[in-house]
């Protein structure tokens, strides 16, 4: 079932009728790009973990915006965490969607340089990467919500204020500001390279040492 083409009608039915807009092409084309309130999930990344780990309802239907000749492929991998509800996939990927002159969304993205140089002016920074490589060393005065911990934290991220948003690398921070953005929440900026690349600049960094706990 889930690996037919849908048209755009049918498409905007499955839609209508409460499935997810899952899309799975690589977080540099999805950027550009993507169907409005569809969460990205990259295929090319840690695609079954966070599956598992974010779409809270096994039975969740999905719909799924795909690379063209991977749908296959992609609903085998959802069914082999036990999502088996996906409903089928829009015919012709994101171009379709783009064609029939439909609303686009996209994500603005900067180069760490940029978020280094901005840090100084008094930027709010937000660290999505497991606790520990947050305690392993992280950016000074950085906020820290990681993404398997999302939904805890929906309440804590200000609609008003802008976000410099990382990773490691780049693909847990699209997920992450593609789940925001489906909630309402637009202020962020998906800073490029992640970790990786900030520990390059100049943007003072700390290491988080936790209490010894005694455990007798």
């Amino acid at each position: 079932e889930g690996t037919k083409a849908l048209s755009l009608e049918e498409f905007d039915i499955e839609v209508k009728n409460g499935a997810l807009i899952l899309d799975v092409r690589h977080q540099i084309e999805f950027v550009k790009g993507f169907i409005p309130k569809s969460w990205f999930i990259g295929i090319d990344g840690g695609f079954a973990p966070w599956v598992g780990s974010l779409i809270d309802d096994i039975n969740q239907k999905i719909v799924i915006i795909c690379p063209e000749g991977r749908e296959e492929e992609v609903v085998k991998r959802l069914a082999r965490v036990g999502y088996d509800h996906a409903v089928g996939y829009l015919k012709g990927s994101f171009s379709t969607w783009k064609k029939a002159n439909r609303n686009i969304d996209t994500i603005p993205q900067e180069k760490a340089e940029e978020t280094a140089t901005n840090y100084f002016q008094g930027i709010n920074v937000l660290d999505v990467r497991k606790s520990a490589e947050f305690s392993t060393e992280h950016i000074e005065n950085a906020q820290h919500y990681p993404l398997g911990d999302i939904f805890n934290h929906l309440e804590d991220v200000d609609a008003d204020k802008t976000y410099h948003v990382h990773c490691a690398g780049g693909y847990r921070s699209v997920i992450f500001i593609s789940i925001l953005k489906s909630k309402g929440l637009h202020n962020l900026i998906n800073v490029l390279g992640g970790y990786e690349a900030l520990r390059r600049t100049e943007v003072p960094k700390t290491d988080f040492v936790c209490p010894t706990i005694n455990h007798y």
